[in-house]
Parts: C-alpha cells; structure tokens; sequence
C-alpha cells in the first residue's frame, strides 16, 4: 500500500509534471560526461595555475539560495560537496526559457540529481566554486531529503550538528539516506573495503589461492551453530544456507592446494544484538604443513598490516579503550583464563561438577549442555569482557571443539586459539584434526549431544571423512570475523553500524488517515 504523500511530496510531484508538460524528460536515458569529483578540485585546485576550467560535475542538488538574477547552490556527488555559482543570463540565454522554468520557477527540489559544466574559481571570500555555464536536470526526487542543520559554536568556534537523521530504526531500514545526509557514515564502509582488500593482497602475497565453495550445502557443519533450511525442488533434498566453510576448504588442502581461503557471507540461525547477524561476512584461510603456534604469528603479522594500511597507524581508538595491534599478543590457556577471572579451576571437573559451578558463579544452563558448552558458558560469562588488548585463548577442552587436533603434550584438550580484543573473539583458529577415524568418533559425540536437544550440534558429514580417509596433510585453519574486525577499526559499537542493510523487523504498512477511522 503507497504511503500518505506529504504536502512536500505533492509539490514534488507537481513539478515533475510541469517539466514534463514543458517537454522535459525528468529522467533522461543518456549519460553525462563526469571528468571531476568534488574533492578532486578541493584538494588540487590552484587559482593560479587556472586548473580545473572546464569541469562536469554530477550529483544531488543538497541547497539554494536565489539572490536576482544569480544564485548559489550546493552540489553534492561520490566524493563530497561544493558550491556552484548559477547566473540566469548565463545559462539562459536569449529566448531559451525551458532552463530559466526549471531554475527559476523552482522547479528543481533538493534531492535531485543534476550534472553541471563551468570553471572553478574563488568568491570574493575565498570560497571555492563551480561556475556553471551549462545545467541539466538528471533525476527528480519526488520525497525530500531530512534537513541536517548545522551552526558554528561561539566559545570553541566548532560547527555543531542538530536536527540529525540520527534515528538507528531510520537510519538502518534507509541506508540510501543515511549514507546521503551523515557524510561520516560513508567513511565506515569505505574503511570496511580497504579492510578487506588489505586483507586479500596480505593473502595473495604469500601465495595463498582465493577460493569459492557452495552457499546451499546438504550438510551443515564447520561450526557450532543452528543452520537455516531451505528445500531444492528438482533435487527433491533439504539444503542449508552454510554457518561456516570449512569442511570445504578442507577438501581442497586434502585435493592438493597448499593455501587456500574465501572471504563470504555466513548464515546462523540464532539471536541479534549488538554483535550478532543473521548473515555476516568470515574470512577463511587454510594452509597446510603448518600448525596453530605458526597461525598465531601470522595473524599477528596481518591483522597489524592491515591497521597500518586502513588507520595508518597499530593502535587503534575503542570506545574508551587505546587497543594496540601490534604484536606480540598476549597468551593465556583457556582454564587459566577462567581462573585468573573466577578464581574457579575447571580442568578436572566433570559434568555435573561444572553445572555446580555454573550455579555458584550464578550462570544459567540447560540440560542440553555438556562439558564444552558449560565450559564456554563460563568463560563467556565470565571472562571475555576482561580482554581489552588482544589476546590470545589457547587449548581448549577437546568437548568444545570438534575439528581441532588433540594437543601434541595435554591430554583432553585440542591445539586452538580465539584472539579476543575489547571484549570480544573476531578470530578463531585449529592445528586441524586430519585422522579420519578420531574425526568420526568426534562427529558421534556431536550427534548424542543433539539428540539431547543441542540444536548447534554438528552433524555427521561422510563425504567429509572419505576425503579425509584419502588423506589430508598436517594443516592450520583460520577464520576472522570481518564485521567484527570492521567494527573495531572504525570504532564502533554495533555490528548495524558497518553493515549496509542489517537484518530487521518487517516494517509496519503505513496507515492512512481514512483507513484508520474505518
């Protein structure tokens, strides 16, 4: 159902109209000749050198302010804004009247696009400004942009912003807007890129392949966590969206690549909050001949590169937190972890003796937790929002983990290790388990834990195993949390705030007035 139109959207669409029945395409097919960006002629334009003389720009039209037969309005493209100097006898001369309808009669709205040609010079005040010579409507807006206002503060002299589109429920559903109006919100995702793209030349630099493996997957594995499920109906098989990649990647170091890693989209069937989407973005590496200890030194090296590359500097801002990302990274084992926090040492309790614990530390189970679970359950309670700097956790209780090679000189426990920074994990890694017939008695013991209700239980995966059967070198595995990583180096709190169109409610159907007094 189409919304209540405003007052302003009707105006809007008035003009569109007019310009229509003037004989003016409002959304013309033909491309414009963009040579320059805002910030291109901010930063090079030299009034003696007389550059930048014969200039197209595109963009929104963000102000205007009419004086006689000139005016002064503000355009704003990709790169940033700038002003632009419009004379009426200039751009209209003699008879033409069509552009003196648009300009004059106002025909043109904030918010739409339009493409201009001229010269850059400066104002009798120095300010920087586009001249035009020529000016074409691109695109109507037929809703009006929010007005972000802003004024200069007198004791600091610093301008100020009020009338914010500030509303995370507004900004987040309209991203398109958002990204329009708070300038600083571009500069977030544009980090999000170099972060990704300085993580990729990091990887392609030591050789290492770039790989695809399936989305749709007839077993959910790799990871602890509830799948979603869809159904193919020319295969007439279920099939879910993948939690994690890894059993793939495994099959490609077992099929001969030295290195191998994807950077993709994940999907969990689980809860939201500040840290947490239904679909998020992982990278995952494998390489093999290597264990867990020479993981550690990678990620040191690469996650205080791409800092360097992204912030040009290691340490970078957390909220209250000055977090260092250069290495070394401090190392604690898991149970020393929870004993230096609680003062509760796990690492010979058994089940029930950890439900015990968990009682008195006031954590809160269920039936369906065995020792893995109740083991991270305290040390999630417990423990994470301890590790500020980065950090790494290292040999884990076989029970929490799967995939991961029993440790080479500690009984019960596998050669893992989370890298948490500011609270939180954004790095996980394995010396990955390559015996078949230990790798399926792990994969039994999952498949008893769902039968007791665990609905993140792995589940049995065959083909898995042959290719483990044919076999598999000794290898380390590493997956980075991109969304997470993203929100550290661009200091942010949420995990919305550096995804374009996070996951949301359905929107409620606007109603109209006289619908509502039906």
């Amino acid at each position: 159902m189409q919304h209540h139109l405003s007052d302003q959207e009707i105006i809007r669409r008035e003009n569109l109209q007019e310009l229509r029945n003037l004989g003016l395409d409002p959304y013309p097919a033909e491309a414009f000749p963009v040579n320059a960006l805002a910030a291109a002629i901010r930063a090079e334009f030299d009034p003696e050198a007389g550059n930048f003389q014969e200039v197209c720009l595109a963009g929104r039209l963000m102000s205007s302010r009419v004086m006689g037969k000139a005016s002064f309005a503000e355009l704003q493209d990709s790169s940033g804004r700038i002003q632009l100097y419009i004379s009426r006898d200039e751009i209209c001369p003699g008879e033409n009247k069509d552009l003196y309808n648009i300009v004059y009669k106002k025909l043109l709205d904030l918010g739409d696009f339009i493409g201009v040609k001229g010269y850059a010079f400066l104002t009798k005040t120095g300010e920087l400004t586009v001249h035009v010579t020529e000016l074409k409507l691109l695109s109507k807006s037929l809703r009006p942009l929010p007005v972000v206002k802003t004024r200069v503060n007198e004791e600091t002299g610093e301008t100020e912003v009020y009338d914010a589109f500030a509303d995370p429920e507004l900004r987040y559903r309209q991203r398109y807007v958002d990204l329009t109006v708070n300038a600083h919100v571009k500069e977030t995702f544009l980090k999000r890129s170099r972060i990704i793209s300085a993580m990729r030349r990091y990887f392609d630099a030591q050789g290492w392949l770039e790989v695809e493996t399936p989305i749709l997957q007839p077993v959910h594995g790799g990871a602890a966590a509830r799948p979603f499920a869809t159904h193919h109906n020319t295969l007439d098989m279920a099939l879910y969206l993948r939690i994690a990649n890894e059993l793939y990647l495994k099959r490609l170091i077992a099929g001969g690549f030295d290195g191998v890693y994807e950077i993709g989209k994940m999907f969990r069937n689980e809860g939201m909050d500040r840290t947490h989407n239904p679909e998020f973005t992982s990278m995952e590496i494998y390489v093999a001949y290597k264990d867990y200890e020479w993981m550690m030194r990678m990620v040191e090296e690469c996650l205080e590169t791409i800092a360097r590359e992204v912030n040009g500097v290691t340490t970078v801002q957390i909220g209250e937190n000055l977090v260092e990302f250069a290495g070394p990274y401090k190392r604690l084992s898991m149970f020393e972890a929870i004993q230096t926090y609680t003062g509760v040492d796990v690492s010979d309790m058994d089940e029930a003796q950890l439900r015990d614990a968990c009682r008195q530390l006031h954590i809160e189970t269920d039936p369906s937790m065995g020792k893995g679970k109740l083991i991270d359950e305290i040390f999630s309670e417990k423990v994470e929002d301890y590790l500020i700097q980065p950090t790494y956790i290292t040999d884990y209780p076989v029970e929490m983990t799967p995939l991961a090679k029993k440790h080479r000189s500690k009984p019960g426990l596998v050669e893992r290790f989370e890298l948490f920074v500011n609270g939180k994990e954004i790095a996980n890694a394995y010396s990955e388990l390559n015996d078949p017939i230990d790798q399926r008695q792990r994969f039994e013991e999952q498949l008893q834990l769902a039968a007791r209700g665990d609905f993140e239980a792995m589940a049995m995966d065959e083909d898995f195993l042959r290719a483990l059967e044919y076999g598999m070198p000794p290898t380390s595995g590493l997956g980075i949390g991109i969304d997470r990583l993203t929100m550290m180096l661009t200091n942010q709190h949420t995990i919305q705030e550096v995804l374009f169109f996070p996951q949301m409610k359905s929107e409620k159907p606007q109603v109209q007035e006289e619908d509502a007094t039906e």
